[in-house]
């Protein structure tokens, strides 16, 4: 168990969107702050500058994994980026949301324990929340 996030940066491939979008409501509902490109960059902004600056101040990096993703320049770019500097020492959480072959994208990922989301969406939620020592709470739809 680590200590509470300050803020998560959570990098993905775009066609992996819909996805991330429960991830950030996840995360949000249980009080951690995340960075998602479509919901923290405001208009007007450069996309790059923006990601960059939040790269550089979120303490956690939560990868969501997928065939998409290894293919994504971007996501390789930010995982690089994560793996270089030292805020994220033991802050990086892979999350596997669709089986693959990972093993060539992920070598520099072995140390870190993956979340996996493939089998069970509730199990994954308690499982990348148990990483700060959260509890799951599932989402009530008739709170609206």
């Amino acid at each position: 168990m680590f200590p509470h996030p300050k803020e998560v940066f959570l990098s993905y491939s775009g066609l992996d969107s819909e996805f991330a979008i429960k991830i950030v409501e996840l995360l949000r509902r249980h009080g951690v702050p995340v960075w998602h490109a479509p919901t923290s960059i405001r208009g007007a902004q450069q996309w790059h500058d923006e990601i960059a600056d939040a790269l550089e101040r979120c303490d956690w990096f939560v990868i969501l994994l997928s065939p998409d993703s290894i293919r994504s320049k971007w996501v390789r770019r930010e995982l690089h980026f994560a793996l270089r500097e030292d805020q994220y020492d033991n802050s990086i959480v892979p999350v596997v949301i669709r089986t693959g072959n990972y093993r060539k994208f992920t070598w520099s990922l072995s140390s870190y324990q993956l979340v996996d989301f493939t089998q069970d969406f509730e199990k994954g939620c308690r499982a990348l929340l148990r990483v700060w020592g959260l509890g799951y709470q599932a989402s009530n739809p008739d709170a609206n």
